[in-house]
């Protein structure tokens, strides 16, 4: 069974008008599915480990179990890289709490936002991987980066709202939406590119926090190659950005960056 929180992915690092090959520790992320006496409840995305502790955890603070017996996650499957991937509670109907009862959907049963998903088939993404349109100047990252910093009329106020901007090949700036939510963040701006048919234009959508798993699915959807965050990617970002054809960049703090997945849309000089 793999123990391994933070496996090791392959970067190019870009510092300074230069680059550099790096191997970068990166966030494990997987998908965990719940079941509660055999029927599929929630799949919910996290760090492997601790599950028992997890899953405890979010069926009380949920109200999805008011029993005072310890919950032990009964029937549990792996995955390939042998990770937990399903588990199945046994819990009796007088332990159940009131959400459970009455059907309430989880509205936030992890920091990945795939809210409402039952089934771990329910990730799959379907579609064309992503062609290269054209190739870009790395340089013109950082000052992406440096324009939605600017933008960040909200964030400059309360210190306390995520942001997702979009933009053209050239780098200018197409788009901008900020919300107390990373994911909220994203489906605004994608939505302002829908609403402004400007989705042919978008070649960048640029993240003021982490990637996950999610956040490159909305990527795919909106059909943008180029994904880049100020913070860090999980390893189910990388592995799914890889695979289907987006660009992932991550770290665009000051003049650097690190690309993780399609490096061939940067032009290298």
């Amino acid at each position: 069974m793999s123990d391994d929180p933070a496996p090791v992915y392959e970067g190019l690092k870009w510092k300074a008008g230069q680059w550099e090959r790096v191997n970068d520790p990166l966030a494990a992320e997987e998908a965990l599915q719940i079941k509660i006496n055999g029927t599929p409840f929630t799949v919910i995305m996290r760090t492997p480990g601790h599950e028992e502790d997890l899953v405890r955890g979010l069926l009380y603070t949920e109200d999805l179990y008011n029993g005072q017996k310890m919950l032990n996650l009964g029937s549990v499957e792996y995955n390939d890289l042998g990770y937990i991937s399903s588990v199945d509670l046994f819990i009796p109907q007088e332990d159940l709490g009131d959400s459970y009862l009455n059907s309430r959907t989880l509205l936030s049963v992890s920091s990945c936002g795939i809210c409402g998903k039952r089934e771990l088939e329910d990730l799959s993404l379907k579609g064309e991987v992503l062609k290269m349109k054209t190739l870009v100047d790395a340089r013109i990252i950082p000052e992406m980066f440096e324009k939605m910093k600017k933008e960040q009329v909200l964030f400059s106020k309360t210190g306390g709202c995520h942001a997702a901007a979009l933009f053209d090949d050239q780098g200018g700036l197409l788009a901008l939406r900020e919300d107390i939510g990373r994911h909220n963040a994203v489906d605004k701006v994608i939505g302002a590119m829908l609403s402004a048919e400007k989705r042919q234009k978008a070649e960048f959508l640029l993240v003021s926090g982490r990637i996950s798993y999610e956040i490159v699915a909305k990527t795919f959807r909106a059909k943008v190659p180029v994904l880049a965050a100020v913070s860090s990617p999980s390893s189910l970002a990388v592995d799914f950005a890889k695979e289907l054809g987006i660009t992932l960049i991550a770290f665009g703090r000051g003049n650097r960056f690190t690309c993780y997945a399609r490096p061939e849309r940067l032009r290298i000089n």
